[in-house]
């Protein structure tokens, strides 16, 4: 879902790490979990610095302070073993005291036991297989016997994702996509979580809106299909016919398991980070289970994705040229939400666009449009999670202007607004980086996200998902394989600990923004346009300018006068010059494509395209 690029690692939020008496050599070993072999050294440009964790004698402390071999091992194992599990049992059975959601006292002891014994064997799994590997003189085999432990401890977690499902399904899907962060035998063993969501039964959907509605399912539709048409690890969706009028609709309704189980689980998760924290404290995933406790209880109230669905469609409606859909809400409940069933492709459907003579390089302006539109419009709502599943395109030849295919937006459970002061100093910071402009980017980027100039180049390299020496020279230049490969390898280099120490700083509203940038990026990356990412740039820009220029007219009428005065008119004027210098640039830009287009030209020369940067 996410591509291998230092923007993913701003799509989610890392803790602020420990520090004083962790950072040590039991933290480099740690980091020798994350990459395997630390045997590179080819630095990359993108690389600001290089924290060192190791023992004063450049030796390793896990056999000191980890457990030993022999004697001493067993009784640290077993300390490992009544930790998880003793902790993990007083969870339960706290929840089972006070909790009405957690019934079923056996289901609740075997969902819990599941999570510990696999989090007690894969820790100490690590901690033996570490205090082998530092007794080894070979690198192949270092590497190959950590390598076999990933593996072994990925195929057990799987296991428990798949067998308590609900909650831990959509962990596992986050999981498989944080390939820049965990080892590939981790993200890949989890890639099956992806398309093997659970399906609830049609008696148990049945019984969830009797309960919920005090109606049968044939009392209110004449149809309704027993097989669902998708389904997510939260909820599935079902088409159906409402029996009073005929409306074809769609009908989502939450796994009827999760009300039991949400609470326990969520309390598990939180447990289980906090756990790998205590033993791996340079790996803090603590974020995770936050981001969850946040998060979940929005998506899980079906009633407040029903507000925001209505509350886009408002804001979109006043934007008539551009070409969104939001299904119709007909009616909702917390966990049923009827919809006017608006169907189409996925946007990586290149065949389906292509037979049909959509133009991709249009329909990537059009998100770049959308989502641009939700981050810096006054008051607009931001969709959190646009991935390709959430996501279809149709073609629409009846719309007289724009484009000939109409988007489609699914799943709003994950809305956030920004706030004005924020989204104003956010295009200041995107409009430095597109003019190259160092100093304002330094500038911005500590006003946005607090990052002074120390860690400056690997956040301008984050957000913008591109190499530091490209953000330093030409951010419109296409991205080539070895700048890829050199990013990939700066990952494995150490800075990483940089990363997660630098993200840990960073406001939650800016990295949903920034995950919003990169699965936009990723959707774009999919449709295999042929123009590069100079247009999607331009289109950025004239959003930016629009926010300066707003916030330069409100800042003129504050000093008070007439707008006409002397005064004023000349600095509307200058405001008025610098939004005009973009929006000339967009309109020569989308000019000389459209002369490009009927004189029958596909593939695109970016080298006679008018300049962007000033």
């Amino acid at each position: 879902m996410l591509n291998t690029t230092l923007s993913s690692l701003v799509a989610k939020r890392l803790a602020t790490l420990s520090s004083g008496s962790w950072t040590c050599a039991r933290c480099r070993s740690a980091q020798t979990i994350l990459r395997g072999s630390a045997n590179t050294t080819t630095r990359s440009p993108l690389i600001t610095r290089r924290y060192a964790s190791n023992t004063t004698d450049g030796s390793s402390s896990w056999g000191k302070s980890g457990g030993g071999q022999g004697s001493k091992q067993r009784p640290r194992n077993r300390r490992v073993l009544l930790a998880t599990t003793g902790g993990a049992a007083g969870i339960t059975a706290g929840l089972l005291s006070v909790g009405d959601d957690v019934k079923n006292g056996y289901g609740a002891a075997e969902r819990t036991g599941r999570v510990a014994a696999a989090l007690a064997l894969c820790v100490n799994d690590y901690r033996t297989t570490l205090n082998k590997r530092d007794k080894l003189g070979d690198p192949e085999e270092k590497e190959a016997i950590l390598k076999a432990c990933h593996q072994r401890c990925a195929d057990r977690t799987l296991k428990v994702l798949e067998k308590n499902g609900g909650i831990f399904i959509k962990l596992g899907q986050h999981l498989s996509a944080m390939n820049y962060l965990l080892p590939p035998e981790w993200t890949k063993t989890f890639i099956p979580l992806q398309d093997r969501c659970p399906i609830s039964s049609l008696e148990s959907i049945q019984a969830m809106f009797k309960s919920d509605t005090g109606q049968d399912l044939s009392d209110y539709f004449s149809y309704f299909s027993p097989e669902p048409i998708g389904a997510a690890s939260l909820a599935q969706v079902h088409l159906a016919t409402i029996r009073e009028t005929g409306q074809n609709v769609a009908v989502k309704v939450q796994h009827p398991s999760l009300q039991q189980w949400s609470k326990l689980d969520m309390t598990l998760t939180s447990f289980t980070f906090s756990t790998l924290k205590r033993f791996f404290p340079e790996y803090d995933l603590e974020w995770l289970s936050s981001e969850v406790e946040v998060s979940l209880p929005q998506e899980l109230d079906f009633q407040c994705e029903a507000e925001n669905s209505l509350r886009t469609k408002s804001y979109f409606s006043r934007l008539p040229d551009i070409p969104l859909v939001i299904p119709d809400v007909i009616w909702a409940k917390k966990r049923i939400l009827v919809m006017a069933c608006e169907a189409g492709k996925r946007l990586d459907d290149l065949s389906y666009m292509d037979s049909e003579k959509i133009d991709r390089d249009e329909v990537s302006a059009t998100l770049a449009k959308i989502f641009n539109e939700m981050i810096f419009g006054d008051n607009a709502p931001l969709h959190c999670d646009p991935h390709g599943g959430n996501i279809a395109i149709r073609k629409n030849p009846s719309r007289r202007r724009g484009p000939n295919f109409d988007i489609i937006l699914y799943d709003h459970g994950l809305y956030r607004d920004i706030p004005q002061s924020l989204r104003r100093s956010y295009a200041k910071m995107w409009l430095a980086v597109i003019d190259g402009d160092m100093e304002g980017m330094k500038k911005y980027v500590n006003e946005v996200a607090g990052i002074g100039e120390d860690k400056f180049p690997l956040f301008a390299s984050a957000i913008t998902g591109r190499d530091f020496s490209i953000v330093s020279k030409d951010i419109t230049k296409p991205k080539e394989a070895s700048e890829q490969k050199t990013m990939s390898t700066a990952l494995q280099e150490g800075l990483l600990v940089d990363l997660v120490q630098m993200l840990g700083q960073v406001p939650r509203i800016i990295l949903l923004i920034l995950k919003t940038n990169d699965l936009t990026r990723s959707l774009d990356e999919s449709l295999h346009t042929t123009l590069g990412p100079v247009r999607n740039f331009l289109i950025l820009a004239r959003y930016c300018m629009r926010t300066v220029f707003h916030e330069q007219l409100e800042e003129i009428r504050a000093k008070g006068g007439s707008l006409l005065w002397p005064g004023n008119a000349i600095r509307v004027f200058a405001a008025w010059l610098g939004y005009m210098r973009v929006e000339f640039k967009v309109e020569a830009f989308e000019l000389w494509l459209s002369i490009r287009r009927m004189l029958g030209f596909r593939n695109i020369d970016m080298g006679g395209a008018p300049g962007l940067v000033a």
